[in-house]
C-alpha cells in the first residue's frame, strides 16, 4: 500500500479554493455568477468534507489515508465526489434558465443547495458500506427538484400577485373619475332648490319659534320633524359640495381629493360645520323650549344667495325676479324686526308703559295671532319711516327705536334706488325705440312730408314694435365672439338660406359666411321690393310674408310668392352672356308686412374670393338656369371676356393709378422740402467755418443760434 502524505495532499485539495475577491467582482460584473456558483460549492464542500474526514482521524494526522480502511475511505470519498459532481451537472442542464432566478434567486437557490450536499456527504461518511447511496441520492435529488418547483410556484404566485395590485392600481385609477356635478349643470341647480328651503325655513321660523312661546309649544312635534329633516338635508349638501367640480384650466375637476381639498381650504366649509354642530342636545338639560339652540343653522344663508343669482341668470323676466327678491329681504328684515320688538317687550314686561306690547292678560291681546301681527305692524311702521307708533320710555326702548330709524332709512333708500333702475331698465329698449320715432317725426315735420308718407312710416314702427321686431341684431350680439355668432347665425339662417337653389351644394364655410352676411328687411303694404329694369345689387329671401310679381302697372298679379321663396340671385353673379345682365326682369310688391333676408351683391363677392371653386360652381348654375328659361347668349358666353366687365377693370386700374401719383406727389414734395432744408443748414455751417476758421463752435454758441434759425424758418 502506498503511503500518501496529508501534508502534500492537503494544500492540493485547498488550492480548488484559491481565488481572489477581484475575480469574483469581473465575474459578477460579466454576468458568470451561475457557472463560478457551481466551482465555489464544489470547493467548499470539498473543504467540509476533508474537515470532517479530519475530525475522526487517529492521534497520527500524517496517516490519514494509512493504515486499515484507507483504501475504503479513499474509494468513498471519490465515490462521493463523482455523485455530487454528475448531481449538479445533471441539476444544471435540468433547470430553467429563467431571468427571476438569475436576478433573484440564485442565492437562495444555491444555499439550499449546499445544505444538502453538506448533509448527503455526512450521511455517506456516517454510513461507511455505502450500499444504500444511489438511491438515497435520488431521494435529494427529486426532493430538490420539488423545492424548486415550490420556488418557482412562490414567484410566480409573487408575480401574479404583483400583477394584481397592478389591476387594482388600475381600477382605483378609474374609480378616482367619480361621479361629479357641474356647477352649470340643471341637477346642481335643483339641488340648490331642495336646499334653499331649509335654509329658508330656519330664517323664518326659528326666530319666531324663539318669541313666541305658544307657537313653539303647540306644533312641537311637527317642528322636530321639521328641524331634522332639514339637518339631513344639509348633511347631503355637504356631499353634494364634496362632488361639486370646479374648473381648472378650463376643464372640470374630476379627482375626488383635489375635490375634497378645494372644498375644505375655503371659509365656506367652516361655515357647514358650524351650522352641523349638535348645539340641539343641550334640550336634554335646558328642555325643548329653547329653539334659539339651533341659531347656527343659518350661516348655511350662502345657498339661498347662490339660489336666487342662479335664478336670475336662468329667468326670462330678470327684472321682476329682482323686484321680487328686493321684496322678499324686505319682508325678512321686518319679520325678524317684529320677533326681536316682540321679545324686548317680553323681557321688559307686557303693559308696563306705552310703548311696549300690551298685557297679554287681556284676552284680545292674548292671542298668538295678534301678538305676531300686532308686532309685524309696529316694524313696518318704523322701519319704513312712517313713524305713528307710541314713544319709548325707556332708554333700551329709545336704543332700540334709533336702531331701527337707521335700519329704516337703508331700507328706503335701496327700495328707491333698486325699483328706480329695475323700472328704467324695464323701459329702456321701449324709451330707445320711442326716441327713434320722435326724431323721425320732427325729420318728417320740418321736411314737410306729406300725411300719407308720414302716416305709413308711422305704421311701419308701430308694427316693428308689437312684433318685437326693433332689436338690431348686430348691436345685440356685438359682445359675442366669433364662433357663437357664427353659430347662433346658423341657428337661425343657414335653413333658409340652403333653400336657394344655387347655395344648395355648396361649402360649409361658405355658407356660413353668408349666413353672417345676411340682413333682416321688413318691408310695409304696397313697397316694391325691385322694379323691372333696376340694377340687381341684392338678392332677397322671404322669411314672413307675401309677394306679389305684377305687371308694369302695379295691380295685375302673375305669381305670388310666399314663406321660403328667393329672387335677384342671378343678377348678382354677374354671369356672361345673361340677356338681362344684372338687370331686375320683374316688378315685386309686398302685399302686406313682410320679413325678408338680404344679400348683398359685395358681401357674397367677398365671401366668394376665399373659395374660387364655390364662385365657378355657382356661375355654372346660374348659367344652367338661364338656359332652362332661354335667357343666355351663348355666343355671348363663349366669347370670352365681357367688355363690361373689362371697362370695371380698367376704371378700378386709373383709380389705383391715380391714388398712387398722389402718394408719389406727396413723399416728392417732402423730399424736395427736406433737401431744401439740408442745403440751407450747410450753407450756414459754410459760413461759420469761414468766420471762425477751421475750428468747430462751442456748444454754448450752437445752441444759442438753433432758436434764431428756427425763427427764419
Amino acid at each position: 500500500m502506498a503511503k500518501i502524505n496529508t501534508q502534500h495532499s492537503y494544500p492540493g485539495m485547498h488550492r480548488l479554493t484559491v481565488r481572489t475577491t477581484d475575480e469574483d467582482i469581473e465575474r459578477i460584473e460579466n454576468g458568470y455568477i451561475r457557472t463560478h456558483s457551481m466551482c465555489e460549492d464544489a470547493s467548499s464542500e470539498l473543504q467540509r468534507v476533508i474537515s470532517v474526514e479530519g475530525r475522526h482521524l487517529s492521534e497520527s494526522q500524517t496517516s490519514s489515508f494509512t493504515g486499515t480502511g484507507a483504501m475504503a475511505r479513499l474509494s468513498r470519498f471519490v465515490i462521493s465526489v463523482r455523485s455530487w459532481a454528475t448531481r449538479h451537472l445533471h441539476h444544471e442542464d435540468q433547470r430553467p434558465d429563467s431571468f427571476l432566478e438569475r436576478i433573484r434567486g440564485p442565492e437562495l437557490i444555491e444555499v439550499s443547495s449546499r445544505q444538502s450536499n453538506i448533509r448527503s456527504f455526512l450521511g455517506i461518511r456516517e454510513r461507511p458500506g455505502g450500499v444504500n447511496s444511489k438511491k438515497e441520492e435520488k431521494k435529494e435529488v427529486k426532493e430538490e427538484k420539488k423545492e424548486e418547483k415550490k420556488e418557482e410556484k412562490k414567484e410566480e404566485k409573487k408575480e401574479e400577485k404583483k400583477d394584481d395590485k397592478k389591476d387594482d392600481k388600475k381600477k382605483e385609477e378609474k374609480k378616482k373619475e367619480i361621479f361629479v356635478i357641474d356647477p352649470s349643470s340643471n341637477i346642481y341647480y335643483h339641488w340648490l332648490t331642495i336646499i334653499a328651503a331649509p335654509v329658508f325655513y330656519n330664517w323664518c321660523m326659528l326666530v319666531c319659534r324663539a318669541c313666541f312661546d305658544e307657537l313653539q309649544f303647540d306644533h312641537i312635534k311637527l317642528w322636530l320633524f321639521l328641524d331634522y329633516g332639514s339637518d339631513i338635508i344639509y348633511v347631503l349638501d355637504i356631499f353634494v359640495r364634496f362632488r361639486t367640480g370646479f374648473l381648472e384650466q378650463g376643464l372640470l375637476v374630476q379627482d375626488e381629493k383635489k375635490l375634497r381639498d378645494y372644498y375644505t381650504k375655503t371659509m365656506q366649509f367652516k361655515l357647514d360645520v358650524l351650522s352641523l354642530l349638535p348645539t340641539d342636545l343641550a334640550y336634554l338639560k335646558l328642555g325643548l323650549n329653547y329653539p334659539e339652540l339651533r341659531f347656527n343653522r343659518l350661516l348655511r344663508i350662502s345657498r339661498l344667495f347662490e339660489f336666487f343669482d342662479r335664478t336670475e341668470t336662468r329667468t326670462n323676466y330678470p327684472n321682476m325676479f329682482r323686484i321680487g327678491n328686493l321684496v322678499l329681504y324686505i319682508l325678512i328684515i321686518i319679520h325678524w324686526n317684529a320677533c326681536i320688538y316682540f321679545a324686548i317687550s317680553k323681557l321688559i314686561g307686557f303693559g308696563t308703559d306705552s310703548w311696549v306690547y300690551p298685557n297679554v292678560s287681556i284676552p284680545e291681546y292674548g292671542r298668538l295671532s295678534r301678538k305676531y301681527i300686532y308686532s309685524l305692524y309696529w316694524s313696518t311702521l318704523t322701519l319704513t319711516t312712517i313713524g305713528e307708533t307710541p314713544p319709548p320710555v325707556k332708554d333700551e326702548e329709545y336704543l332700540f327705536v334709533v336702531i331701527d330709524f337707521l335700519v329704516g332709512v337703508l331700507i328706503f333708500a335701496t327700495i328707491v334706488g333698486n325699483v328706480g333702475s329695475m323700472i328704467s331698465n324695464m323701459n329702456a329698449s321701449r324709451a330707445e325705440f320711442q326716441a327713434k320715432v320722435d326724431s323721425i317725426k320732427q325729420y318728417m315735420h320740418f321736411r314737410k312730408v306729406t300725411k300719407d308718407l308720414e302716416a305709413r312710416v308711422i305704421k311701419w314702427f308701430d308694427y316693428l314694435w308689437t312684433n318685437k321686431k326693433t332689436v338690431d341684431e348686430k348691436e345685440v350680439l356685438k359682445n359675442l365672439p366669433d364662433k357663437l355668432k357664427a353659430e347662433i347665425a346658423i341657428n337661425v339662417h343657414l335653413d333658409t338660406l340652403k333653400k336657394v337653389r344655387i347655395f344648395q351644394d355648396c361649402e360649409a364655410g361658405l355658407l356660413i359666411e353668408l349666413v353672417l352676411k345676411l340682413k333682416p328687411t321688413v318691408f310695409s303694404p304696397g313697397d316694391y321690393i325691385c322694379k323691372k329694369g333696376d340694377i340687381g345689387r341684392e338678392m332677397y329671401i322671404i322669411k314672413e310674408g307675401k309677394l306679389a310679381v305684377v305687371a308694369d302697372d302695379g295691380v295685375t298679379q302673375f305669381v305670388v310668392l310666399s314663406d321660403g321663396s328667393y329672387f335677384g340671385e342671378i343678377s348678382i353673379l354677374n354671369i356672361k352672356g345673361s340677356k338681362s345682365g344684372n338687370r331686375r326682369t320683374a316688378n315685386i310688391r309686398s302685399i302686406g308686412y313682410s320679413d325678408l333676408f338680404c344679400l348683398s351683391k359685395d358681401d357674397l363677392m367677398e365671401a366668394l374670393t376665399e373659395y374660387p371653386e364655390a364662385k365657378k360652381a355657382l356661375e355654372e348654375k346660374g348659367r344652367q338656369i338661364l338656359m332652362k328659361d332661354n335667357l343666355i347668349d351663348e355666343e355671348a358666353a363663349k366669347a370670352g371676356a365681357d367688355p363690361k366687365d373689362l371697362e370695371e377693370k380698367v376704371e378700378k386700374l386709373e383709380t389705383a393709378l391715380d391714388a398712387l401719383q398722389t402718394r408719389f406727389a406727396r413723399l416728392l414734395a417732402e423730399y424736395t422740402s427736406s433737401q431744401q432744408k439740408v442745403k440751407q443748414r450747410l450753407a450756414r455751417v459754410e459760413t461759420r467755418v469761414k468766420k471762425y476758421g477751421s475750428g468747430t463752435l462751442s456748444v454754448g454758441e450752437a445752441e444759442a443760434e438753433k432758436p434764431e434759425e428756427e425763427k427764419k424758418q
